[in-house]
């Protein structure tokens, strides 16, 4: 390698450093090209970008951006070193598990991970690595902190509502016939103006005459006529019956033989 290819190595390496807080130094060694083409397989389909470099360039590469940033990881570059740049933390690691399992390998070994300025060595932190919260995650769990004591609130109004409505259900068959009831007795009230705007209408035309004819009654002028034309008649229809009876033909006939015996 010409030392052109190796400073454009080099360069390659600053940019991807810069563009991503989070690295995997991984242990290729012993692994097949066809093991290797798979594992870029894996890491393409994670949006994990894998790169083989030389570990002397890595470390001129780190050493050019943050010397003292990086000096944790100097340490992990020997042997064959492949590099694994992702924007999720934990990315890497769950490709470099599921990897091991589908090979049923130990291979690739985790050597050191740089993770958001912190620095784990060794590949015993790679199950702790699958376990690491990505800022998605750990955000989603602040919201659902803070939600939570609002979503109880809105849970016991909720509760509140719902006995509410319970109640209203269970009290309804026994607020109908209070309804009926107090309805009822309604149209009577209403008839009772109607009647006392019609009596007082009546009662002046009807009292009227029955205050004259009883002043007319008391006069003694106007009892006379009517004994006499009352008593008139009754005795016109008496004279005119009493002669068909032989009652009244005698006693007709008595006073003209006392006149013919005087």
């Amino acid at each position: 390698m010409t030392k052109q290819e190796k400073n454009d190595v080099i360069e390659l390496l600053k940019g991807k450093f810069s563009q991503y807080n989070n690295f995997y130094i991984t242990d290729t060694e012993s692994l097949t090209v066809a093991q290797i083409g798979k594992l870029r397989n894996h890491c393409f389909s994670k949006q994990v970008e894998m790169k083989v470099a030389k570990n002397t360039l890595i470390k001129k590469a780190l050493e050019s951006i943050d010397a003292e940033k990086y000096a944790g990881v100097y340490d992990s570059l020997h042997k064959v070193t492949a590099l694994l740049f992702s924007e999720n933390p934990k990315d890497p690691a769950m490709i470099l598990t599921g990897f091991r399992k589908e090979t049923n390998n130990e291979r690739p070994v985790l050597k050191a991970a740089f993770i958001n300025g912190d620095v784990f060595v060794g590949d015993n932190q790679l199950k702790a690595l699958t376990q690491i919260k990505t800022k998605n995650e750990l955000i989603g769990e602040v919201i659902g902190l803070l939600q939570s004591p609002i979503q109880r609130v809105l849970g016991a109004l909720q509760n509140r509502d719902a006995a509410k409505a319970e109640e209203a259900t269970a009290d309804a068959p026994a607020a109908e016939p209070a309804q009926e009831a107090k309805t009822e007795p309604a149209a009577p009230a209403a008839e009772a103006p109607v009647t006392e705007a019609t009596s007082p209408k009546e009662t002046p035309v009807a009292e009227a005459p029955a205050k004259e004819t009883s002043a007319a009654s008391e006069t003694p002028t106007a009892q006379a006529p009517a004994v006499e034309t009352s008593s008139a008649p009754e005795a016109a229809t008496a004279e005119a019956t009493e002669p068909e009876t032989p009652a009244a033909k005698k006693a007709a006939a008595s006073p003209a033989d006392d006149e013919a015996t005087a």
